[in-house]
């Protein structure tokens, strides 16, 4: 390629002196306790000594900029650095004032990586101090056209599962609507708690919901589109007209009254969201959202797949 052999860099100097402050902050972040610092420089440092921070290089031809360009152009718009390469030919020691300069060593033909296809592009940076070359640096990085994968599907968002209702949602994975109860003095509680909430005590076992009840109270929510309820569920069951069970919206949000006493939040489907109301008859029906994820919710008595 034209751009190899030519200079990406002409007189280059290091913004500071080679200084004790940054030796002690380089040896204290890679836990190098070498005897010999700071009196000299750690070999490895050799690049931190050119690097330019946020300003840009002092000297760098358009060359480079160029030859970047020219990728950019092509499609590979995406960059990460490989590997490089160091060679240290005179120990750099507080006070020293580093010069350098660089050169494009190579551009490769195009490569197909993991990445995605694109070209290796090498420099080769000669670093002087006091005239003398006190090391080189050989910089790799590979200009690239990132693979483009297909996003994956939305999913809704996940249920927060601990040791205290853990055993709720294993009841709906087997598609029984669990409710807990005291075994001390038989009140049910819902949600899941780890006592009762009436005498205190932590004994409880758990009593299968019939699945009926009716609206107690109800919202309607809106909300922009989200891709993860606007999917159409993955076994069909608990899909219903109007948006309901949180389709792309608006949906109803009910609190729904179970026949046995305790109340629960969830959506309403089967009927549209205007056409909600308080004391609706709903009944249980589950919502497979997605191959991993089933939701109890409540359908309309009378509409729809839910008519008597």
């Amino acid at each position: 390629m034209a751009y190899v052999g030519r200079p990406a860099t002409v007189g280059g100097e290091g913004r500071d002196l080679v200084n004790e402050p940054m030796i002690r902050h380089w040896c204290e972040a890679m836990g190098d306790t070498g005897a010999a610092y700071p009196a000299v420089a750690p070999p490895a440092m050799l690049q931190a000594w050119t690097m330019a921070g946020l300003s840009g290089h002092q000297g760098r031809s358009t060359v480079f900029d160029e030859l970047f360009a020219l990728l950019d152009d092509a499609g590979f718009t995406s960059i990460v650095a490989t590997d490089c390469e160091q060679e240290y030919l005179r120990p750099l020691r507080p006070g020293d004032l580093i010069g350098y300069d660089s050169v494009i060593e190579a551009v490769s033909p195009r490569k197909t990586t993991k990445l995605g296809t694109g070209h290796f592009i090498t420099t080769r940076m000669e670093i002087r101090a006091g005239g003398e070359l006190a090391g080189t640096h050989r910089f790799r990085v590979l200009k690239y056209a990132p693979v483009r994968k297909a996003p994956p599907p939305a999913r809704r968002p996940r249920p927060v599962i601990n040791a205290d209702n853990q055993g709720f949602w294993d009841g709906i994975a087997r598609r029984e609507l669990l409710v807990q109860r005291c075994t001390d003095c038989g009140a049910l509680r819902f949600p899941w708690l780890p006592g009762c909430n009436g005498c205190g005590s932590g004994k409880w076992d758990t009593v299968a919901a019939s699945g009926a009840g009716s609206v107690y109270s109800y919202v309607v929510m809106h909300h922009p589109p989200f891709p993860a309820f606007s999917a159409q569920p993955a076994g069909g069951t608990g899909t219903a007209t109007g948006g309901a069970a949180g389709g792309a919206g608006p949906y109803a949000v009910a609190l729904v009254e179970l026949a046995e006493g305790v109340r629960m939040i969830s959506n309403i489907t089967g009927v549209p969201y205007d056409e909600v109301r308080v004391g609706m008859p709903v009944e249980l029906e589950f919502l497979e959202a997605d191959e991993e994820l089933t939701l109890p919710v409540f359908r309309a008595v009378g509409h729809g797949r839910g008519a008597r």
